[in-house]
């Protein structure tokens, strides 16, 4: 173990994950539970290429990806063929693949990667981190490549496929690697819209578009195919907003019954925290969702902050507010858990808002 491996550093470079990568004959690619584009983005370009390099599709694959439910509803298109294992809730994961490889995208915290610990624990000396988040438990891995200023994780993944492929641009990948990168780099950054965009994002999203990247239909996969009850539950967030003026805040709250009568899934409540932020007042966006596990209630936070106030006030940091909870994330979008009831949850990130 060397001198870095106990804090959230990067102790490899882009080559070095690529060589290690390409030294283990199989992998699994995991990520946090409940993936989103920039989860499954990862992942998925990173296991077709170990695939590419070793000539292999279908049921015979070197390396696959496991994602623990719920899953999005667009993510089979994006998947297609890719040998992937999706695992419920309270179900084990698989016993009978063993790789030599386990690499995890777009997280590092094992709040994040519960329902596949033990299989990780088991595998700490071949297990790898590729992530982007300012915050993670060191311990999961010593191969660690990090870009804390990378706005999705899809970022140094790219670089790490176009190493292993042998490629000197992001533009010659394979459209089927490029596609699920787009992905990632779209959603993390609301199809380019955040604080997060910068010279390099839109560097990479138009290598990606050089490489065939098909950007409306995406789009239309991803943006413009909600259910009707995603619209009822979108509802249900709006009738429960709060402003909070003297915190120059916004908050929504959905409870289990909101789902059950929206006729909702999990997943539908996404881009829901970024609504209240279209008011010019409104700094910090706060959605609070109830949920349940075998421990019990438990409250969701998910928080926005805009990059500059509308009157010149500093940008809340709410990596640093969730971070209260145990959580984390980025400095303008985190989240945590709460080990408490809605209104109770409601109670302390209100008092935690600078």
């Amino acid at each position: 173990m060397d001198a870095t491996s106990g804090t959230w550093t990067p102790t490899v470079s882009v080559g070095e994950m690529a060589d290690w990568i390409g030294s283990m004959r199989t992998a699994v690619l995991l990520t946090h539970v409940k993936p989103d584009g920039d989860a499954l983005g990862s992942t998925l370009a990173l296991a077709r290429t170990i695939n590419l390099t070793r000539r292999t599709t279908g049921a015979i694959s070197a390396a696959e990806c496991w994602y623990a439910a719920p899953m999005p509803e667009w993510a089979p298109v994006l998947i297609g063929s890719t040998k992937v294992r999706v695992i419920e809730p309270g179900q084990p994961v698989p016993a009978a693949f063993d790789p030599e490889a386990v690499v995890i995208c777009d997280t590092g915290s094992w709040n994040q990667l519960d329902p596949f610990r033990t299989f990780i624990e088991e595998r700490l000396e071949r297990t790898a981190i590729i992530d982007h988040h300012l915050q993670g438990d060191a311990e999961i891995a010593d191969h660690r490549l990090l870009d804390t200023t990378a706005a999705a994780a899809v970022q140094p993944v790219a670089a790490v496929c176009c190493r292993l492929l042998g490629l000197d641009s992001p533009a010659r990948l394979p459209v089927e690697v490029a596609t699920p990168l787009y992905v990632g780099l779209a959603t993390d950054t609301g199809w380019f819209r955040h604080s997060n965009v910068d010279g390099r994002v839109m560097r990479l999203a138009a290598d990606l578009l050089e490489a065939g990247v098909d950007h409306a239909g995406l789009m239309e996969l991803i943006e413009q195919n909600d259910r009707p009850s995603r619209l009822r539950l979108m509802q249900r967030a709006l009738a429960s907003l709060e402003l909070v003026p003297a915190k120059y805040a916004a908050g929504m709250s959905l409870t289990t019954e909101d789902f059950r009568q929206a006729g909702a899934a999990p997943g539908e409540s996404g881009g829901f925290v970024d609504i209240p932020r279209t008011v010019p007042s409104i700094r910090v966006s706060v959605l609070l969702t109830e949920q349940t596990d075998g421990q019990g209630v438990f409250t969701k936070v998910s928080m926005r902050s805009k990059a500059t106030g509308w009157d010149g006030r500093e940008p809340v940091d709410v990596n640093a507010v969730c971070q209260t909870f145990g959580g984390g994330g980025h400095a303008r979008a985190s989240g945590a858990r709460i080990r408490a009831p809605l209104a109770e949850a409601k109670r302390m990130v209100v008092e935690a808002l600078p």
